[in-house]
């Protein structure tokens, strides 16, 4: 028999708006033994229903809701109309590239289910106690909608546990080699899917890279926490005089010099350094070293509402370096990928660390995720990855 989980009063009416999550401060009473990823029908204070959604004992998100669709059943059905609709809301990207972000969990109704695809390989994370309980159905149904398509599970991240979830990364379907090689807007890139960061490359920065490269004509250009490298490879493209790519991870870099060598371009135009990149910025102000444009895509620094006051520290730092790093009319690329981190304040934080490096900046272009990583509108989170082209003089 399902459960049937009551909410307080008033607590539903973020449900009306068709917000997917229920917090478990929102529960009042649950009428069953629901186990961990069983579909629970939610009824508010009066005892009218108000959505369908999985049960997460273990998660300050109670409930990530499937449906609001009294009527529709969470079966093999479900998850085909699902992924079919995600997937054609995604054509049109074959003419710039082989791979893109075929499901963006919450944002495409499908909450903790994120499928990223390079070349002939789907890559899955399934996040959150439903989709884990649901891994058999949606393998099926990628199987239908792409046949002769690989399956790689990366659930190897760190929510899983707040899902009371291990982390796993297997193969679900065919056979899945050790790296891809990716083509994008001309370029080529190899990607380690099984263990490279997030699915094994940042396709949400596709368009930013050409957008960022455009500015990068004649520079020499200073990229931070570069990972493997790919901003590098659209700016020598683009005409930059030289990219210094920094990261902290060896193994990244080794790649980033593989791709330079992969699009045919020469390895002397572009040095690789290992190194912390806030104390290399700030090795390299003591240096009085100066670039002609820097790119900052830093890791989340937000975890939660309460680290908010202290990734504005960290950002603002890491900008204000940067700032002092740039020579006259430079270029600052920066970025926030965190989620938590609202549009306006990182605009603010940007603009402080301005004034702290008496520099005066100008934003030229807001940036964002690409059009592959779309946000439902009754789920603002969805909207992460936050930018700015500045002028600095």
């Amino acid at each position: 028999m399902t459960a049937s989980v009551y909410l307080h009063k008033g607590r539903e009416k973020s449900l009306l708006r068709h917000h997917p999550w229920i917090f478990a401060s929102a529960v009042n009473q649950v009428k069953g033994k629901p186990h961990k990823g069983d579909t629970v029908e939610v009824l508010d204070a009066q005892g009218k229903w108000v959505g369908r959604g999985a049960w997460s004992p273990d998660s300050t998100i109670r409930i990530r809701i499937w449906t609001f669709n009294e009527t529709e059943v969470i079966d093999n059905a479900f998850f085909l109309r699902r992924l079919e609709d995600a997937i054609a809301a995604r054509r049109g990207f074959e003419s710039i590239t082989n791979s893109c972000r075929l499901v963006a969990a919450e944002n495409d109704r499908l909450p903790g289910i994120t499928i990223d695809r390079y070349d002939n390989v789907l890559v899955c994370q399934l996040l959150s106690a439903g989709a884990d309980r649901h891994r058999d159905k949606i393998v099926w149904a990628l199987e239908k909608l792409l046949p002769g398509l690989s399956v790689l599970e990366r659930s190897d991240v760190a929510i899983r546990e707040k899902e009371g979830l291990p982390p796993l990364t297997q193969v679900l379907h065919g056979d899945v080699p050790e790296t891809i090689t990716i083509s994008e807007n001309g370029m080529q890139f190899t990607v380690d899917v099984r263990t490279g960061h997030k699915t094994g490359f940042y396709l949400d920065q596709r368009s930013n890279r050409l957008r960022i490269a455009a500015h990068a004509q004649g520079r020499s250009v200073l990229n931070c926490f570069s990972y493997t490298g790919s901003m590098a490879v659209a700016c020598l493209k683009s005409g930059a005089a030289h990219v210094t790519n920094l990261d902290a991870s060896e193994s990244a870099l080794a790649m980033a010099a593989e791709h330079i060598e992969l699009n045919a371009l020469d390895p002397a135009d572009c040095e690789n350094i290992v190194a912390d990149v806030f104390s290399q910025l700030r090795a390299y102000r003591a240096a009085n070293r100066r670039f002609d444009m820097i790119v900052l895509d830093p890791p989340k620094f937000v975890e939660n509402k309460h680290h908010l006051n202290q990734a504005c520290r960290g950002y603002k730092d890491i900008n204000l370096l940067a700032m002092q790093l740039l020579a006259p009319s430079g270029i600052l690329a920066t970025f926030s990928c965190s989620g938590l981190m609202p549009e306006d304040l990182f605009h603010k934080v940007v603009a402080d660390a301005a004034l702290d490096a008496n520099r005066q900046v100008q934003f030229m272009e807001k940036l964002s995720q690409d059009s592959d990583h779309p946000v439902l509108s009754t789920y603002p989170e969805g909207w992460y990855l936050k930018g700015l082209i500045c002028r600095v003089t």
